[in-house]
C-alpha cells in the first residue's frame, strides 16, 4: 500500500479524535493530504536577537535566555494574567499569558535556558511578548532551524488547542517517517527542460525550507505540477471531443443571411465583429464542432454576431437556439432578435417557465416539425420534453451560470433525426451536404457568450476547452462613460446633476444594495431610498424594481421605464443584466463599496448605449478600506473590462470571482494562484499541449507516467468536469 494513501489516524500524534478535527476542518484524510497542506507563510528562525535590540515595531523575533520569576494578576472570577520576567543578560522583557498561564507556571522553570519566539510589543515602557512559543534551549539547534512554517487553522481547531504549531509537529513526524523518496509525477524530460526541482525534494522543502531561494524553487515546482495536470486534463478532454464528434458543415451563405445583411443590418459591423464572424465561419465550415467563447464588453454587439451565426445555420437547413440565465434576459434577447429580423420570414419563439399551456404546446410542436427556426429560452430548453428537428447551433449567454453537463444535454437535442436524414434535407435545400463524415458523430456547434471580461490566464483554465474570440471595439458613435466618485454628504449637488440630465430628456438608474433595512449593517436600502427620491424629485415619475417583486409587477415597472413613462428607475442589482435603454445616461450606485469590481462594471454597462455622454456615479461614505479605494479608483480610471477583470482577479482571487464560486467552478488549487501565476499557467499549458499533440490517443509509453497520474487524480473528489 502506498504510504501517502494511509489513513491520517495512524500517524503518531493523531488518533481518532484528532483525525475527526483534521478531516472536518481541513479536509485532511490521508498522509498525502497532510503533506499537501502547505504553509501559508514562513518566519526566519535562524537569527537570535538580544533583548536590548528589540522594538515594538519588529516582526516575530527569537531570544535565548532564562525566566527570573513569575507574577500573577487576578482579572475577575476564574481569570488571571500570568507574567514571566525573562532576561538574556542584555535586558529584561515580559512573557505574558491571558490564557494558559497555569500551564506556563507548572511547566517552565526559573533558571532554565529557553528559546522564546513571538511578536514583540511595548507595555509600560517594557518589551513584552504575548503567548510566546517556548522550547528548552538544550533541545533546539537554533543554527539549523531555518524558516519556520505557519499553517492556517480554524476557530474550532484553536478552541481545541490545535494550533499551527500542532500541524507543524504532525507534518515533521510524517516527513521523518518517509524514508524512501516520494514517487515522481513528472517525466525526466519535463524536469530537465523546465529546470524543475524533483517532487520529493520540493515537498520536503515546502515544509522546511533552509532559505528563501530554495523555497521559491520548491513553490515553482509544485505550482507547475498543479497547473500542468489541470491543463493536461482540459486539453485531453478537448482533443477527445474533437476526435469523437464532428460538427455539421454550414458551407452555404444563403438568402436569409444575405437579406439580413443587405436590408436589416442597423449599422456597419465593427472591425472586431467582422473578425469574429470570420472565425465563426471558419469553424462551421471545417467539419469539426465549434466550441467558441465570445467575450465582449457590455454593448459591444455580441448578440448581433450570434444572430448572424444563427442565420447561417438556418440557411443550411438547421435550427438554432439561444439560452440566457434569466427570464428577463431571455425576453430581452427575443425582443432584440425580433427587431433585427423585422419584415423577414424567420420564425422566432420564446420558451421559459412562464410559457405554459396551449402556447407552450405550439412552440414544442413547431420545434419538432422544424418550423421554429430560432428558439430563445432559459434552462427550460434542456428539459426532456423539448426536442428539435435539426438543431445545428446552440448559443449560450453568460456561460458561468451554465455548466459543461448542461451543454452536453443540449447536444443530444438533435437526436430525433439521424445524421443521414439531416444531410439529405440540407442537400435538397442548398445543394451541399453537411453533417458527419463517417469518422464521428455530429453534434451542434456551440457559441458561448459572456459580457464578463475574463483574464487570459483564467480563461485558459475556466474555458480551456473553448476557442476564444474577443470583440474589443464598441459600435460607432458610442462615447466612453465618465465615472465619478462622490461622498454621500454631497447628495444635493448629485440630485441637481440628475435633474439637469432628465430636463435634457435623459433617464436615470439609481441602484441600492439592499431591499429592506439590515439590522447588522447600516446601509441605505431601496425602500427608504425610494421614499427619499420621491420627495427629492416631485416633478418626475419613478419606477421601482427588486428581486422580491412578482414577475408581472416587475415587468410592468420595467416596461414603464423602457417606454419612457418614468424617468428614474430605482432598483437593486436585478438590472445588472438584461436591460437595454439607450436613452438612459446616468447610473447612480449608492453604497458602491458593497459591490465587487465586475458587478460595478456590469451595472455601469446599463448606460452609454446611446450617442449621448453618459455618467456613472459611485456614492460611498468617507471610511473606506484600502481594497475598496483601489476598486473605486480603478472604476474611475478605466472603462476597459479586461483591465477591470485582471484587477478583480488580483484583489479577490479566482475562487471568489463573480459566478465561479457560485457555479462550482472554484478551483481545488492548493498552491498555485491563477491571478499571480500567469507565466506558470502559460508554461504548463504549452507543455500539456505538446504532449496532447504528440500523443492524442494517450497511449505512448514515454507519457504513461503522466496519463496514469492523471487517471489517479480523476478518481479524487476534484471537480475536473467543472474545471474543464
Amino acid at each position: 500500500m502506498d504510504v501517502l494513501s494511509q489513513d491520517i489516524m495512524y500517524l503518531p500524534g493523531v488518533g481518532p479524535n484528532r483525525k475527526k478535527v483534521l478531516s472536518q476542518e481541513l479536509g485532511i484524510e490521508t498522509f498525502g493530504d497532510l503533506l499537501e497542506y502547505y504553509p501559508y507563510k514562513y518566519v526566519d528562525r535562524s537569527k537570535v536577537y538580544k533583548i536590548h535590540e528589540l522594538t515594538g515595531e519588529m516582526p516575530f523575533v527569537q531570544v535565548v535566555g532564562r525566566i527570573l520569576s513569575f507574577d500573577t494578576f487576578e482579572m475577575g472570577p476564574h481569570k488571571e494574567r500570568v507574567v514571566a520576567h525573562f532576561t538574556d543578560g542584555t535586558g529584561i522583557m515580559d512573557l505574558v499569558w491571558f490564557n494558559g498561564g497555569k500551564y506556563a507556571k507548572q511547566n517552565y522553570k526559573t533558571g532554565t535556558s529557553y528559546v522564546v519566539f513571538g511578536k514583540p510589543s511595548v507595555y509600560n515602557s517594557r518589551i513584552q511578548v504575548q503567548h510566546p512559543e517556548i522550547d528548552e534551549a538544550a533541545n533546539v539547534d537554533v543554527s539549523a532551524m531555518g524558516m519556520q512554517p505557519y499553517y492556517n487553522t480554524t476557530e474550532k481547531m484553536k478552541k481545541q488547542n490545535f494550533s499551527s504549531r500542532s500541524v507543524e509537529r504532525l507534518t515533521k513526524t510524517l516527513i521523518d517517517r518517509l524514508r524512501e523518496p516520494l514517487p515522481e509525477t513528472l517525466t525526466a524530460d519535463i524536469l530537465s527542460s523546465r529546470h524543475l526541482m524533483g517532487r520529493d525534494e520540493a515537498l520536503r522543502t515546502l515544509h522546511y525550507p533552509q532559505d528563501a531561494r530554495q523555497l521559491e524553487r520548491a513553490r515553482l515546482r509544485m505550482k507547475f505540477e498543479e497547473l500542468f495536470y489541470v491543463q493536461l486534463n482540459i486539453l485531453r478532454y478537448a482533443s477527445d471531443q474533437r476526435r469523437k464528434y464532428r460538427g455539421y458543415v454550414f458551407n452555404r451563405i444563403g438568402p436569409i443571411f444575405n437579406t439580413f445583411y443587405k436590408e436589416n443590418l442597423p449599422f456597419e459591423l465593427t472591425g472586431a465583429q467582422k473578425r469574429v464572424m470570420h472565425e465563426i465561419r471558419r469553424d462551421v465550415c471545417s467539419g469539426r464542432q465549434m466550441n467558441r467563447l465570445l467575450q465582449g464588453d457590455v454593448g459591444s454587439g455580441k448578440t448581433l454576431v450570434a444572430l448572424m451565426a444563427m442565420l447561417i445555420a438556418i440557411d443550411n437547413g438547421f435550427q438554432a437556439c439561444i439560452m440566457a440565465p434569466t427570464e428577463i434576459l431571455a425576453e430581452q434577447h427575443l425582443v432584440t432578435i425580433q427587431n433585427f429580423l423585422k419584415g423577414m420570414n424567420v420564425r422566432v419563439e420564446l420558451l421559459t417557465g412562464m410559457v405554459k399551456g396551449k402556447r407552450r404546446t405550439q412552440v414544442l410542436e413547431g420545434l419538432l416539425a422544424g418550423e421554429v427556426q430560432i428558439l430563445v429560452g432559459t434552462h427550460a430548453v434542456i428539459e426532456d420534453t423539448v426536442l428539435f428537428r435539426r438543431l445545428g447551433l446552440v448559443v449560450i449567454d453568460e456561460q458561468h451560470r451554465f455548466g459543461v453537463a448542461q451543454r452536453a444535454k443540449l447536444w443530444a437535442k438533435a437526436a430525433p433525426v439521424d445524421n443521414s436524414s439531416i444531410s439529405k434535407t440540407i442537400e435538397a435545400s442548398s445543394g451541399t451536404v453537411g453533417g458527419a463524415t463517417p469518422s464521428g458523430t455530429s453534434i451542434p456547434h456551440v457559441l458561448v457568450m459572456t459580457a464578463t471580461p475574463i483574464p487570459r490566464t483564467l480563461a485558459m483554465t475556466l474555458y480551456g476547452d473553448l476557442d476564444v474570440s474577443v470583440i474589443d471595439e464598441l459600435p460607432p458613435g458610442r462615447k466612453p462613460i465618465r465615472t465619478i466618485h462622490v461622498f454621500d454628504n454631497r447628495t444635493t449637488s448629485l440630485y441637481d446633476g440628475i435633474r439637469r440630465q432628465i430636463q435634457q430628456g435623459r433617464q436615470v438608474y439609481i441602484v441600492f444594495p439592499l431591499i429592506e433595512e439590515s439590522e447588522k449593517i447600516d446601509l441605505k436600502n431601496l425602500e427608504q431610498g425610494f421614499e427619499v427620491l420621491l420627495q427629492a424629485f416631485p416633478e418626475f415619475r419613478l419606477s421601482k424594481v427588486h428581486g422580491k417583486m412578482k414577475p408581472a409587477e416587475k415587468e410592468e415597472q420595467m416596461r414603464r421605464f423602457v417606454s419612457g413613462e418614468t424617468q428614474i428607475l430605482v432598483a437593486t442589482t436585478v438590472i445588472e443584466v438584461g436591460v437595454n435603454v439607450p436613452n438612459a445616461s446616468v447610473m447612480v450606485i449608492f453604497d458602491a463599496q458593497r459591490f465587487g469590481l465586475s458587478q460595478l462594471h456590469q451595472l455601469r454597462g446599463r448606460v452609454g448605449r446611446g450617442a449621448d455622454q453618459s455618467f456613472c456615479i459611485l456614492v460611498t461614505g468617507y471610511k473606506l478600506s484600502e481594497d475598496t479605494r483601489k476598486r473605486i479608483d480603478i472604476m474611475c480610471e478605466t472603462n476597459d473590462g479586461f483591465r477591470i477583470a485582471e484587477a478583480d482577479l488580483k484583489l479577490r482571487g479566482p475562487g471568489d470571482l463573480e459566478g465561479t464560486q457560485q457555479s462550482g467552478m472554484a478551483f481545488d488549487l492548493k498552491i498555485a494562484d491563477i491571478a499571480r501565476d500567469g507565466l506558470i499557467v502559460q508554461m504548463a499549458r504549452d507543455e500539456a499541449q505538446h504532449i496532447v499533440d504528440d500523443d492524442p490517443q494517450c497511449q505512448a509509453q514515454k507519457y504513461q507516467l503522466l496519463w496514469n497520474h492523471l487517471k489517479e487524480m480523476r478518481k479524487t473528489n476534484i471537480n475536473w468536469a467543472a474545471i474543464s
